[in-house]
């Protein structure tokens, strides 16, 4: 089923018109080459494309014929004898109908990559531009979902741009990992078919030869281009759930832009919900489900049997659509996402100073203390502070200058200089470097 919001591009390559445009284009290739090689006619070849460029081919009518002689590639060729004429005895000689289905779907895997590649491309150019925006925007890091040490928010859009901008690397290696061809006729042996032709078809077609086939190109490369969706749809998934936590009423350090008229529930007018993120949360499931059954494609029965054409026929227009409406809705969702530096700072010092806790701890083994010693020194005040976290009691460094073991070791502005939030973003721009260097992608 193709989602509601598929964009035209991407749905015009599963369409039945396109599938059999190109079924043509393969066919009409390889009579070029089979006369080239005075194999057929020149005349034929000439009256293939010109009358089957010219025709317009009915998809009911196709269908009809499929109906009865239950086979979707003679079905086709009849309907192309019906446009040719005579010269149609010419068309597909040799080749056998795995021919034209596995490179017909090798033709629509990589128009589907090129414009999945384009989707990426917008991703991180979104998370660029919102990365330096915010490149020293200090916020709280988290483990566990826990205030760990401070960090910046560009430093998170730096790490989904890094993260995406491998997963345009996995998706263009993906691309050419499925862009091969193969018209090698029964078994692949080329018994009946002249290698010659494949070159040709394959070179008209911006693919390369299969390097061996049987009768079908090997669903190892087909099994990699879903896994490769699959794994961008996770990625998708890992910064949908940081904007939905991020979007969190406790929380609030960013949120979906919220549109003029836009509602957010039926019965609680001041809801504002993360609707966009748990949607790309929900579809990344829905991608990489279809990851498994490509996989098991590529067990087929000696040199073929059909098993995988009914995943594929499935799967193909389905991973690729959901995947392409995913990525824009990403895109858009960070250009437009509403930040608030404010509640991050709000945020950075709910806990009374403990997100300094580690330089405290190395300050003091610097001093001479054991490392054991020191922790459970700075551990001791930690906890109090916990404990104390909704009573009003002293903060961490308060508790800290009381402490007679601590200053012993560190005097109070030595201590006060171990708070200083600069400390933690001084090598932002090396690790920017890294990430937006000359290398990087967009």
């Amino acid at each position: 089923m193709i989602p509601r919001y598929t964009r035209p591009e991407m749905a015009k390559i599963w369409a039945p018109e396109t599938r059999f445009r190109i079924w043509f284009e393969i066919e009409a290739h390889a009579a070029t080459a089979m006369a080239q090689l005075g194999l057929i006619p020149k005349s034929a070849a000439k009256a293939i494309w010109d009358k089957g460029a010219k025709a317009v081919f009915d998809v009911a009518r196709i269908d009809a014929i499929e109906r009865e002689v239950k086979h979707d590639v003679i079905a086709f060729l009849t309907h192309l004898a019906e446009h040719v004429g005579p010269e149609a005895r010419f068309v597909h000689a040799g080749l056998t109908s795995s021919d034209i289905l596995d490179t017909c779907l090798a033709v629509q895997l990589t128009r589907a990559a090129d414009l999945l590649v384009a989707d990426l491309d917008k991703l991180l150019l979104a998370l660029k531009k919102r990365a330096h925006e915010h490149k020293l925007t200090p916020t709280v890091g988290r483990s566990h979902a826990i205030h760990a040490e401070p960090t910046t928010f560009g430093l998170k859009l730096a790490q989904a741009y890094a993260e995406f901008a491998r997963a345009r690397q996995r998706m263009v290696l993906a691309r050419a990992e499925v862009a091969t061809c193969a018209l090698s006729g029964a078994v692949g042996t080329f018994a009946n078919v002249d290698p010659r032709v494949e070159a040709y078809v394959a070179e008209q077609l911006g693919l390369t030869p299969e390097t061996i086939s049987t009768q079908v190109i090997p669903r190892d490369r087909h099994a990699m281009y879903f896994a490769t969706l699959a794994i961008i749809a996770s990625s998708l998934e890992r910064l949908a759930i940081e904007v939905r936590h991020l979007q969190r009423t406790e929380v609030l350090e960013a949120e979906e832009y919220f549109s003029q008229g836009q509602k957010g529930s039926s019965s609680m007018p001041h809801k504002r919900n993360p609707v966009g993120s748990e949607n790309i949360t929900g579809l990344a499931r829905v991608v990489r489900s279809f990851c498994l059954p490509a996989m098991e494609n590529v067990a087929l029965w000696h040199e073929r049997d059909i098993s995988h054409s009914s995943v594929e026929r499935m799967i193909g227009p389905d991973a690729t659509i959901t995947l392409d409406f995913i990525l824009q809705r990403m895109a858009d969702l960070i250009d437009q996402l509403v930040i608030y530096p404010e509640s991050m700072a709000r945020n950075l010092d709910r806990l009374g100073g403990l997100i300094h806790s580690q330089r405290v701890l190395l300050a003091l083994t610097q001093k001479g203390i054991s490392r054991e010693d020191a922790y459970a020194i700075v551990q001791r005040h930690a906890m109090g502070v916990w404990q104390d976290l909704n009573r009003g009691g002293p903060d961490f460094l308060t508790r800290l200058k009381a402490d007679r073991e601590v200053t012993k070791a560190l005097q109070p502005a030595e201590l006060e200089s171990l708070f200083d939030l600069d400390f933690h973003l001084k090598h932002v721009d090396t690790i920017f470097a890294r990430v937006f260097g000359a290398t990087a992608p967009a």
